[in-house]
């Protein structure tokens, strides 16, 4: 269990609260980078850690990410008109540029110099990779650009997607550093995913349902290995990252792509699960795209024009108790994407943690919480900068690995766990 206040501490992260400032000292996903495709496209609604915006493309190119609404009448800029290097509102065509400074205030005689007094907050956004990527910190405090493998591989490697879920961030994350639900509500779908399907790895999570739970820290947050039994009295490891606040790399199988998660609060009770996958070593195939495009793997099918997917609370995610009952699936929910999000949301909007009662193969959440109770504490109390901004810390890879009984993972995969252009990963 963990004490309300203790929860309260780690779930809120609206503005001026110390989780919302510790998640602003990182630059964290904002869009897609197609939802803004060129310069003067239609500007798209954005909501971070509590704080609504307006993201748009100026006609020079640059991404600009401002309050929402219209220092005259608090129009929404949603409805303004992105032109001739900034956005306009409609209302009575005040303008700002990307960096939220008043530009034009045509009732105003120009040289009255009014417009000069006025800007919006706005924050940087940049794009690497297939993602904007923002910062909403102290700008003097700006940590270097994102290094995670993922948005550094050429873009034929890599695919990115993003899904709204109705939940507050930290119960999604922690579904993504629980290796031991792996073989029971994913089992199914480890031998039938075209993303999954095939790794000698799938019959080690099948045939041992009590895996052992070893949890070192890492320079930027955790390894979290998951030791289960393979053949000749070796162990199949799995070692999950964790890099602080809210990255998740998920070990491999077989040959097939990696992936992972990042976890982004909109507000308390809302978060974007933002889903990655790609290869280190070579472009995904055309069958690996289209699965990834058709919601298989840790990503899903959506209500058309939106990021709601197809399964969601209002359809009971499309639960098939027939299949439940039969083994088919396990849980009754189709896809390792929406088998997780059934699961988390069911929680509520923001998990009573005081209700808990946890067990050792929770070890990998129990640190994970801890490192962040202490971040948040030292950033709040003491202005200590937390681990996980340093470009190295971002340099990992998940390792899926059978070792001898007598041997450390930390040790036998210290090499392993560092990523590297064109370097071979470790995968079983």
């Amino acid at each position: 269990m963990l004490r309300k206040e203790v929860n309260d501490l780690l779930t809120q992260t609206d503005k001026g609260t110390p989780m919302g400032e510790l998640f602003r000292q990182y630059w964290i996903p904002a869009l897609l980078a197609w939802e803004l495709p060129e310069n003067d496209c239609p500007p798209v609604r954005v909501k971070l850690l509590g704080e609504e915006m307006v993201a748009f493309r100026d006609s020079d190119g640059n991404y600009g990410l401002i309050e929402e609404f219209c220092a005259h009448r608090r129009v929404s800029l949603w409805f303004g008109r992105n032109e001739q290097s900034g956005i306009r509102c409609p209302y009575h065509g005040w303008k700002y540029d990307y960096t939220g400074q008043c530009v034009d205030v045509p009732s105003e005689p120009e040289e009255s110099g009014y417009a000069e007094t006025i800007k919006l907050t706005a924050y940087p956004m940049i794009k690497v990779g297939d993602i904007l990527w923002t910062y909403m910190g102290d700008q003097e405090n700006t940590p270097p650009e994102p290094q995670w493998e993922f948005c550094r591989v050429a873009p034929e490697q890599t695919f990115s997607s993003k899904r709204l879920q109705y939940s507050n961030w930290l119960q999604a994350m922690e579904g993504g550093i629980d290796s031991s639900h792996v073989s029971f509500l994913h089992g199914t779908g480890l031998t039938t995913d075209p993303l999954f399907e095939g790794s000698k790895g799938n019959e080690y999570n099948l045939n041992d349902f009590k895996p052992i739970f070893e949890v070192e820290p890492s320079d930027g947050g955790l390894y979290i290995g998951a030791r289960r039994n393979a053949e000749e009295g070796k162990y199949y490891w799995r070692i999950t990252q964790f890099v602080v606040p809210t990255f998740t790399m998920i070990p491999p199988r077989a040959d097939h792509p990696q992936h992972g998660h990042f976890w982004v609060p909109i507000d308390d009770e809302n978060c974007w699960a933002w889903s990655y996958d790609y290869h280190p070593t070579r472009p995904l195939s055309d069958r690996e795209r289209k699965a990834c495009e058709d919601g298989h793997g840790i990503h899903n099918e959506y209500v058309p024009g939106t990021f709601i997917p197809k399964q969601n609370r209002d359809n009971d995610y499309l639960m098939d108790r027939k299949a439940q009952k039969t083994g088919e699936l396990f849980s009754g929910v189709k896809g390792i994407a929406m088998q997780d999000a059934s699961l988390q949301e069911s929680m509520g909007p923001i998990c009573d943690r005081t209700r808990e009662n946890l067990v050792s193969t929770d070890n990998g959440i129990i640190m994970a919480r801890n490192i962040l109770r202490k971040a948040v504490v030292a950033l709040r109390d003491k202005g200590e900068m937390p681990i996980g901004r340093d470009p190295e810390h971002q340099k990992v890879r998940s390792v899926a690995v059978v070792l001898p009984p007598d041997e450390k993972y930390v040790e036998s995969c210290s090499d392993a766990l560092k990523s590297a252009p064109g370097k071979m990963r470790t995968s079983v």
